[in-house]
C-alpha cells in the first residue's frame, strides 16, 4: 500500500471484491518475513492490525505485493506448449524434453508492475501479448529440497501477467537465446498475496492447486484454464529450482502460461492474428479464483529509447 506518496506499508486485506478494507501492519513489517512465520503468529499480527482503522480501496494505491529478489517463469501447461508450437513449427507438438523436467527462464525482477498500474506499450513491437499465470512467493531459503520439504517454503500465491512482445521474442529465440527484450519491460503481480494455508482446501487428489483462471480484454473473455492442469505442482517447481542451487526468500516462481492464457496460443492454433495483438487503450484483466484480479491499461510510451545498433559484419578474405 502507499498511504503517502513516499511511504510503503504492508497491510492485511479484510473482505473481497469492492468491499475490502486494508489494515496496515506496524511500520517496518516485512511481508516475506510475515509469510515465513507460523500461522498463529500471522493471525495474531493480522488481528492486531484489524483493530486499527482500515482504509478503503480509494484511499490506497496497491503496489506489487513483493519486489522479488529473483523471478523464475516455468512452462507447466501442456496445452499451451501444444498451441504455441503450431505457430512456431507448423504443427502441434510437445517435445519429450518438456515431460522430462519443469524448465524455466529467469525474468527481470525490476520490471514488476502493481495490479492496477498502467503498462506502457514497449518499443519495437506490433504484437503485444499477455500471459495468464499463477505465481508463488518463496518465504525461506532452500537448497536441494524434496517436493514435500518445499511446501513450507511457499508463503503464498498471487496473480501474474507476464507481458510479452511476441515479434521481438521470436527474433531472439531464433538464435536459441531469450526471450530477453521480448519480456523485460513489464510483469504484473498482485493484487495481494494469499497465504498458502488459505488455499489448502483447493488441492486436487494429486495435491495440485486447482483454481479457475480467466483473462478478459476490454471486458470480453478471451481465455482461461484451471491451475490443476499444470504438469507439476508448485512444490515440484521449488524442488527442481533448488537442485544444486539456492532458491531464496523473496523469489517469485510462476506457473507459466495456462491453456488459452495468451493470444500467441490462439494465433498458433488458427494461423491468424485473431483476436488482434494488444493495442494502446486496451485493458487486460486477469482473475484467479480465491486469489484475486489484476487489471492494467496499456498506454503510450513517453520514453525515448536509443536505436538498435546492428552487428559489425566481419570482412572475409578469400584465400
Amino acid at each position: 500500500m502507499d498511504d503517502h506518496a513516499d511511504v510503503r506499508r504492508v497491510g492485511v486485506v479484510v473482505g473481497d471484491s469492492a468491499t475490502w478494507w486494508l489494515h496496515p501492519f506496524p511500520e517496518g513489517t516485512d511481508l516475506v518475513g510475515l509469510l515465513a512465520a507460523d500461522r498463529g503468529t500471522r493471525e495474531e499480527a493480522a488481528d492486531l492490525a484489524a483493530q486499527n482503522d482500515g482504509l478503503r480501496p480509494a484511499d490506497v494505491v496497491l503496489l506489487p505485493p513483493v519486489y522479488p529478489v529473483a523471478m523464475r517463469d516455468f512452462l507447466t501447461f501442456e496445452s499451451h506448449v501444444e498451441g504455441v508450437s503450431k505457430g512456431m513449427q507448423g504443427a502441434s507438438h510437445v517435445p519429450d524434453e518438456w515431460y522430462a523436467a519443469p524448465s524455466f527462464l529467469f525474468m527481470a525482477p525490476h520490471a514488476v508492475h502493481g495490479p492496477y498500474d498502467d503498462v506502457a506499450m514497449p518499443a519495437d513491437t506490433a504484437r503485444l501479448d499477455f500471459e495468464l499465470e499463477l505465481a508463488a512467493v518463496v518465504c525461506r531459503d532452500v537448497r536441494n529440497v524434496t517436493p514435500e520439504e518445499a511446501r513450507s517454503a511457499i508463503g503464498g500465491y498471487c496473480v501474474m501477467n507476464d507481458w510479452s512482445a511476441r515479434d521481438v521474442q521470436r527474433r531472439e529465440m531464433t538464435l536459441g537465446l531469450g526471450p530477453s527484450k521480448g519480456k523485460d519491460f513489464a510483469t504484473t503481480i498482485g493484487p495481494w498475496v494469499v497465504t498458502a494455508d488459505e488455499l489448502e482446501d483447493c488441492r486436487d487428489e494429486d495435491g495440485f492447486l486447482d483454481l479457475n483462471m480467466e483473462v478478459r480484454v476490454n471486458g470480453a473473455p478471451v481465455g482461461g484454464d484451471r491451475s490443476g492442469h499444470m504438469g507439476w505442482s508448485f512444490e515440484h517447481l521449488v524442488s527442481y529450482a533448488s537442485r544444486a542451487s539456492w532458491v531464496k526468500a523473496g523469489e517469485v516462481l510462476a506457473s507459466g502460461t495456462c491453456g488459452t492464457g495468451a493470444l500467441a496460443e490462439t494465433w498458433g492454433r488458427t494461423g491468424e492474428l485473431d483476436p488482434p495483438p494488444i493495442q494502446v487503450g486496451d485493458v487486460v484483466e486477469m482473475t484467479v479464483e480465491r486469489v484475486g484480479t489484476v487489471r492494467n491499461r496499456v498506454v503510450p510510451d513517453d520514453e525515448t529509447v536509443p536505436a538498435v545498433v546492428p552487428a559489425r559484419r566481419r570482412v572475409r578474405e578469400e584465400v
